[in-house]
């Protein structure tokens, strides 16, 4: 179980830093620093990516383990998904508190010219203890002030849509395994069939609108307030879709062993 609770944890980190990429563009957007701010997003997800190298053995291990003693892991790979929608509903928390101290460092960025040397000279005993004072609590008042209006509907279910396939595929073909396991190697591999169409669909469908409703703030065409919502209200379609990766993951499993023998 203490491995369960390592991938939760993982889990939760992932989606946080992933979700947070959110306010460090909207940090961009209101700094006039896009490009910068979209190489701390690189750094982000590095973190994000170097989580889930460390997890996948982990989760593969549980499946091995579950496929010895003959017992069903389903319930804690649902526990794994609860953790990517904590870690999102998390990273939306934050989102206030994210934003200004990503101001910070977008300054400290430009004027460094390079991650290490904003690491080197940005990262102190001082700074940190400064974070405190950049620190907002989202209230009641803030979050009423947020409004769908002008954010495309088909945006926000196709992130979630794309969301949950994304969440939930890898967990989908783990369990696939199990339940195939003469196929178990040709089922593995069409992981990257579906992580494929996830990021094919979210390329072309979701992130040029995004792009596109950002370049129209950073012209002045749209208001800061309106761009601030639309990332907010991306990051609540995520959570959403983290949830629908709950609903997927056993009937995507079941597909999965469905096709396996389509490659025979």
């Amino acid at each position: 179980m203490d491995a369960v609770w390592l991938i939760c944890l993982l889990t939760f980190i992932i989606h946080t830093t992933e979700t947070l990429s959110y306010a460090v563009r909207f940090s961009g957007v209101q700094t006039g620093r896009l490009a910068v701010a979209l190489s701390l997003v690189g750094i982000i997800l590095l973190l994000s990516r170097t989580s889930n190298l460390i997890q996948g053995p982990f989760t593969g291990g549980l499946i091995d383990q579950a496929a010895i003693l003959h017992t069903d892991p389903s319930l804690k790979l649902h526990l794994i998904i609860a953790a990517a929608s904590l870690g999102t509903l998390c990273a939306i928390l934050l989102f206030p508190t994210a934003a200004q101290l990503s101001k910070r460092l977008i300054a400290h960025l430009e004027l460094a010219g390079s991650i290490p040397q904003m690491l080197r000279t940005a990262v102190t005993i001082d700074s940190i203890r400064s974070v405190r004072h950049h620190v907002r609590v989202p209230s009641l008042s803030v979050i009423s002030r947020f409004r769908i209006k002008g954010v495309p509907k088909r945006l926000l279910l196709l992130n979630c849509i794309g969301t949950g396939i994304y969440t939930s595929s890898v967990l989908s073909v783990l369990y696939a395994t199990l339940l195939a396991p003469d196929y178990k190697a040709t089922v593995l591999m069409s992981s990257g069939m579906i992580n494929g169409f996830a990021t094919i669909f979210m390329t072309i469908l979701v992130d040029p609108q995004v792009a596109l409703m950002t370049e129209k703030a950073m012209q002045g065409k749209s208001s800061y307030e309106s761009i601030r919502d639309m990332y907010m209200w991306l990051m609540i379609s995520r959570f959403f879709g983290t949830l629908l990766a709950q609903i997927l993951l056993i009937p995507a499993a079941y597909w999965v062993v469905w096709i396996t023998p389509l490659f025979h």
